[in-house]
């Protein structure tokens, strides 16, 4: 029997030569200083982690949170511990670390808003989660800590902390990793998902090295994740009173355990109009819940091939992204992993099952770094989807001994080569990509409003990179936003296709995705040399099917749920 990646990779071989690729038109500049991204997302020690919950980092987010139609910039920031002892620091007053938002002044600058949107607060953050969860038209925040997690409600430009009220508190010290608002039931309404990554206690917690999971390549390193306690994964039902409900038991979602859960995205992965949730797991079999479309979700996914690797084994599940790089019209998905491993594509085959052609593609070229926030976005508005993963290492003791794995690592870029194979561009894209940094967290969206797609980035210890997409070209471009009526009014979950030059592409509104991140809510499309969207297809999370024909391109499309464009 021969594996399925040599079966595609015979398959690419055998096709016709392609025709050689036109001049690579993508250049990133890192223009957070000047929009005064400046304040720094602090995160455990520069030269040393004792531990592992100074590691992961955390993410960020691009959303419309004043809805003026431009894209505002959330940028999460986790602590230290004090020096030597094992508890977080004692700040000095107005200098404690905290996540930051920054609301978009239209001209390319930003303002720091933080404290005045009620969002300042000092912790161990991890992942945030964006959706419109009391349908009042405004995106309310999920953002996950270690220790507390919390549900911020907007309120019209000033976020409220509802997370006791609405119901949501849980006991003890956890460890929230990813979390996606998902309507799971039908309803219209937005429930929420929260995995947890793993149990972990300062007090008792192993120094560098004093464990078999403690050492890497002969260093002493911290702890973990394997060897370390698993803890459970959670679901909670939205009332439509406020309030949510823990249906984590009757639902299915808490039997799975022995698990490393990070970033969490929820799609229909299996094309059956029901919203299913996938979690990247580290160091162990990632999971896909099947929505079994009566309230529970089953397991499904080493037999959907979205659970190993292409050849079979675990690995280091971090970020997540879907898109469709073959524009068959089908989602594919894109994890990331440690150092000397490659990220895996999982091609969709239909019916909910996947292939992992990473090294039929070519993403086999690149194992240096280890990677996180990741994303499928038309670069260059050519029609294929491009493929972007930030870097960083977690071990910064590492580098001094062995320098081919560096702390800080490029933004790798990937051009696609009409969907059959991926070229690394990295060192042609500019010095926003090829600058080094200890990167986490990575949010995709046009924050300028020019048609390209543009990338914030949290780096540990530094201020953000806002990685400014100056794409020159003649390629045009359209951007579809959504509102529900029957289904939930930010559109969470539902899938949009559009059709150009005779070509179909797919791509899902999401919650959460690339590595604990929230990208743009416009689902954007290059069109190539085409001028205009011969049609653009909405699967609405109700089932309901919109179809719009002949849509002029270059502009953002709103698409309100029956089919009315704006």
């Amino acid at each position: 029997m021969r594996w399925p990646w040599v079966l595609a990779a015979a398959a690419v071989a055998a096709g016709p030569a392609p025709a050689p690729a036109p001049p690579w038109g993508v250049t990133f500049v890192d223009v957070a200083d000047r929009a005064g991204l400046v304040h720094p997302s602090i995160y455990g020690g520069l030269e040393r982690k004792r531990f592992i919950i100074e590691t992961n980092g955390a993410g960020t987010a691009l959303l419309d949170y004043d809805g003026d139609g431009w894209l505002d910039a959330l940028v999460l920031s986790g602590s230290r511990l004090q020096d030597g002892a094992r508890r977080d620091a004692d700040w000095p007053s107005g200098q404690a670390p905290t996540s930051r938002l920054y609301r978009n002044d239209r001209d390319g600058t930003f303002t720091d808003v933080t404290e005045r949107a009620g969002l300042a607060r000092t912790g161990w953050a991890s992942s945030v989660c964006a959706g419109d969860y009391d349908n009042d038209g405004r995106l309310d925040l999920y953002v996950t800590f270690y220790g507390r997690n919390v549900l911020y409600r907007n309120a019209g430009g000033r976020f409220e902390d509802v997370t006791k009220q609405a119901g949501l508190e849980t006991s003890g010290v956890r460890w929230g990793s990813g979390c996606s608002f998902v309507d799971y039931d039908r309803d219209g309404r937005l429930d929420l998902f929260v995995a947890h990554y793993l149990r972990f206690d300062l007090a008792t917690a192993a120094e560098p090295g004093q464990g078999a999971n403690c050492v890497w390549k002969g260093v002493p390193v911290n702890c973990g994740p394997k060897g370390l306690p698993f803890d459970s994964n959670l679901l909670f039902r939205n009332a439509g009173d406020g309030t949510f409900t823990d249906v984590s038991e009757r639902s299915g979602i808490a039997k799975v355990t022995g698990r490393y859960p990070m970033t969490a995205v929820a799609a229909d992965f299996d094309a059956d109009g029901w919203v299913d949730i996938y979690a990247a797991c580290d160091s162990t079999a990632s999971i896909l819940y099947r929505n079994d479309r009566d309230g529970t979700f089953s397991d499904t996914a080493v037999p959907s091939g979205l659970a190993y690797g292409e050849l079979g084994n675990a690995q280091a599940g971090m970020g997540l992204a879907l898109g469709d790089f073959d524009r068959d019209g089908q989602l594919d998905v894109l994890k990331t992993h440690f150092a000397d491993d490659v990220p895996a594509l999982y091609r969709a085959l239909g019916r909910g099952l996947f292939e992992d052609a990473a090294t039929a593609t070519g993403l086999n070229a690149q194992n240096r770094y280890v990677e996180w926030g990741a994303g499928l976005p038309d670069l260059d508005n050519d029609g294929w989807p491009d493929l972007v993963y930030v870097t960083g290492h977690v071990y910064p003791e590492i580098e001094p001994r062995l320098p081919q794995y560096p702390h800080r690592g490029p933004r790798v870029v990937f051009r696609s080569l009409e969907g059959r194979r991926f070229e690394d561009v990295t060192a042609a894209s500019g010095p926003g990509a090829t600058t080094p940094h200890s990167s986490r967290g990575a949010a995709f969206g046009d924050y300028d409003n020019d048609g390209d797609v543009d990338v914030l980035v949290m780096n540990m210890n530094e201020p953000p990179s806002l990685l400014r997409n100056d794409y020159a070209g003649p390629n045009g471009w359209i951007a579809v936003q959504l509102e529900g009526t029957r289904s939930n009014r930010a559109g969470l979950g539902a899938i949009v296709r559009v059709t150009a030059g005779g070509r179909t592409t797919a791509r899902a509104v999401l919650s959460q995705s690339s590595y604990y991140s929230h990208d743009d809510l416009r689902a954007h499309f290059g069109l190539g040399t085409a001028g205009r969207a011969e049609s653009i297809e909405v699967l609405w999370p109700s089932g309901q099917v919109d179809r719009l024909r002949d849509v002029e391109g270059r502009r953002v499309v709103k698409v309100r749920e029956g089919g009315l464009a704006k």
